[in-house]
């Protein structure tokens, strides 16, 4: 009796023993998670885990999980523009570390590799002083879309040293010195202004042109009319009738030139 509950326990143990073995040579990876293996012998492998049920090699081997999963940082900071105005500048970054990096990063890091989103935090801070110092505060106020652009040019290529995605860099906030802002946002609205008041200047000159054409071509239609209407008494005329008239006409002003002569050599005479 004693021999078989020796041997029960036994078996019980063996069991356990296989149990605890597979169930520490078994991880879990969740998704949205990746994880890279540390090995005793060979250090940290090239090679990443996806998401998913995975076994190792107990004592010998150790995953470390990291978030790959989109994450958002907000960072602000005061600086100055080339004409040493402070600029007020709030950035909404989203960002994920690449994961074939992930090794990389770890090696780099050791167990700090979260301090890969603090470095970000000082690598933004560097790139906003750089580009604002490009700027004096009026271009940084009329040409943001030039600003924006710079910023994520330099945010993505300095991410990527880091091990980072930037996926997209919102402004939230770009602002300079109020005393210098307002006579700025003054002279954009009189800008505006003056705008909207040429496009109805010429909307009403196209308005006015188009009556004067409207106008002359009703003083042309009654020109021709009336050129008809002469054409049409001409015409009703006899060559005789003509040669008459023009005559008459050409008589006229032969005696018009003699009087004229006349008149002037009397003038002279005396």
């Amino acid at each position: 009796m004693a021999a078989q509950l020796f041997k029960n326990i036994q078996r019980l143990s063996v069991m356990l023993a296989i149990a605890g073995g597979v169930n520490s040579a078994l991880y879990t990876v969740d998704p949205g998670h990746t994880a890279v293996i540390v090995d005793r012998f060979v250090g940290v492998k090239a090679n990443v885990i996806g998401e998913g049920a995975h076994f190792l090699i107990p004592w010998v081997q150790r995953p470390i999980i990291f978030d790959v999963r989109m994450r958002q940082k907000k960072i602000s900071v005061i600086t100055s523009s080339k004409d040493l105005l402070k600029v007020n500048i709030k950035l909404q970054i989203l960002f994920r570390p690449v994961a074939t990096e992930l090794p990389k990063i770890f090696k780099t890091l050791g167990y700090e590799y979260d301090c890969a989103e603090k470095m970000l935090s000082s690598v933004t801070n560097e790139v906003l002083e750089a580009v604002a110092s490009q700027f004096d505060a009026r271009e940084i106020i009329t040409q943001r879309e030039l600003v924006y652009q710079k910023v994520s040019e330099e945010l993505i290529e300095r991410g990527s040293q880091l091990g980072l995605i930037i996926d997209n860099v919102f402004i939230k906030r770009l602002t300079c010195s109020r005393q210098f802002t307002m006579p700025v946002e003054m002279r954009q609205e009189a800008e505006k202004a003056r705008l909207l008041e040429e496009a109805e200047q010429h909307k009403k000159a196209t308005i006015l042109t188009a009556e004067g054409d409207t106008q002359e071509a009703a003083l042309l239609a009654s020109f021709v009319l009336a050129s008809l209407v002469l054409v049409s008494c001409v015409a009703l005329l006899t060559f005789g009738e003509l040669e008459e008239a023009f005559g008459k006409l050409g008589e006229a002003y032969v005696e018009h030139r003699r009087l004229k002569a006349a008149d002037e050599q009397m003038e002279n005479d005396c």
